[in-house]
């Protein structure tokens, strides 16, 4: 309870505390600074910013302590520039800076998949599921299961690849997996750091994970878009597959994410094989599959961590 009360008390200067992430990850010589001498802070200092960013250096200052949250887009924009922030972090600096209603509704919003969009993952062919602004997965096909346990109804995916051994052996490049996705959740999150369903998720990954909270620390944002995914299945090897987030129309936030491999290499072989397994009730030795004993599909109702309420 004391680390979620914490994450719900830093996040309430949410500017500040990005400006200050951003800051430390900021090499002198990469802005045109001498790096030499003796540097009590990472990155660069608080005066240095300022400046060249064209601002008084009390002004900054106020910015990092959360007692200017309103600073103008010129000055922001300046910020960005100094601060090295590509598109993407530029916008979510720039939504930071915006007013924000002095009264919020806390209730939490259910998501609910659209019927067309079920219907279409049982057709689709290809593993795919949709995720929704919390990365829970809120609806998936057979297939998807077949590629990981974890993409079924009801789990959460930052739970399972920081909670769950079984699924961060699934990514060869799980440093890289892990980065993309706490910037991809910050993203998608936004500014909407007071709904109780985001204090609880990172509260509980911030007590159960180092990784999760060197990352968070960070504040890196990045857009949540499609990109190549390795994985390392226990049944059939390693796979190259492209990963396509498509947006949902008519949803708030939600993502439909497919998988598939370019047509014939050795990873579309064995997608389709993961597809013969993904069949009703399949049961398949380890003939074709060397090394490896009988594997059964997981109970669509069962995983091997629960995910959060």
């Amino acid at each position: 309870m004391r680390a979620i009360t914490m994450i719900v008390m830093t996040e309430n200067n949410m500017l500040g505390n990005y400006l200050r992430a951003r800051r430390e990850l900021v090499q002198p010589d990469s802005v045109g600074l001498a790096a030499g001498g003796v540097r009590r802070v990472a990155g660069l200092r608080r005066e240095e910013v300022a400046m060249l960013a064209g601002i008084s250096s009390d002004y900054y200052l106020r910015l990092e302590q959360g007692r200017d949250r309103n600073p103008s887009i010129q000055v922001l924009e300046a910020l960005a520039r100094v601060l090295c922030l590509d598109q993407a972090a530029t916008d979510y600096l720039l939504g930071l800076g915006a007013p924000r209603p002095r009264h919020r509704r806390h209730r939490p919003r259910r998501e609910t998949v659209p019927a067309s969009i079920r219907q279409l993952l049982d057709v689709l062919g290809l593993p795919a599921f949709v995720e929704g602004r919390y990365f829970d997965v809120l609806a998936a096909n057979s297939l998807a299961g077949a590629l990981s346990p974890n993409l079924h109804e009801g789990q959460n995916r930052l739970c399972a690849v920081f909670l769950d051994p079984a699924e961060q052996a699934l990514y060869p490049d799980w440093n890289q997996a892990t980065a993309r996705v706490v910037a991809g959740f910050r993203e998608s999150v936004g500014t909407d750091t007071e709904d109780p369903r985001f204090v609880q998720l990172v509260g509980e990954l911030s007590l159960s994970s180092e990784r999760f909270r060197q990352l968070w620390a960070r504040h890196d944002v990045q857009i949540r878009e499609g990109m190549p995914a390795r994985i390392r299945h226990p049944q059939v090897g390693d796979l190259t597959l492209s990963r396509e987030k498509l947006a949902i129309g008519g949803t708030e936030g939600q993502l439909l994410v497919v998988y598939h491999a370019q047509p014939g290499t050795s990873s579309a072989e064995k997608l389709g094989l993961l597809a013969s397994l993904a069949s009703p009730a399949a049961t398949v030795a380890g003939d074709g599959i060397p090394g490896h004993p009988t594997w059964r599909l997981p109970d669509p109702g069962r995983s091997a961590r629960s995910g959060p309420p």
